[in-house]
């Protein structure tokens, strides 16, 4: 007699973080996502991360935090990137992480834009507000 065992298919892994638990799993403190502060990490159709700005009222803080959708658990490419007007250059975060990328900048009273990005393959895959706004939050 031949017995078969069939398993159950591979489930993706749920990321456990949020934009909001990142910051604060980072950078401690509570933080709010702000207006216009989401954009999805298309690779085609696939929704593969998910970029948000949240704002820190305590402290003047904005935090932007990319979360991953697809390899999570598992060490691969994403980042962050916050951009502040009238501040030269941009604060970033970037490696070869399990869940994230975050990172924040006191940008009270000052405009900001953001991206943040995933790594599917040998290709990055961004989302993006490539205008500054959320002036002063």
């Amino acid at each position: 007699m031949v017995v078969g065992i069939s398993a159950a298919p591979a489930q993706a892994a749920t990321n456990p973080y949020t934009g909001t638990s990142a910051c604060a799993n980072d950078f401690k403190g509570s933080w709010t996502n702000v207006s216009d502060g989401h954009r999805a990490i298309k690779k085609g159709s696939e929704t593969i991360g998910d970029v948000y700005l949240t704002y820190n009222s305590a402290t003047g803080e904005n935090c932007v935090a990319t979360i991953k959708r697809i390899s999570v658990g598992s060490n691969t490419r994403v980042g962050a990137n916050l951009y502040v007007y009238a501040v030269e250059g941009f604060f970033n975060d970037y490696g070869d992480n399990k869940y994230y990328a975050a990172v924040k900048y006191k940008a009270a009273g000052r405009c900001v834009r953001y991206e943040g990005y995933v790594k599917s393959g040998s290709d990055l895959y961004f989302g993006v507000r490539d205008r500054y706004d959320n002036c002063g939050s």
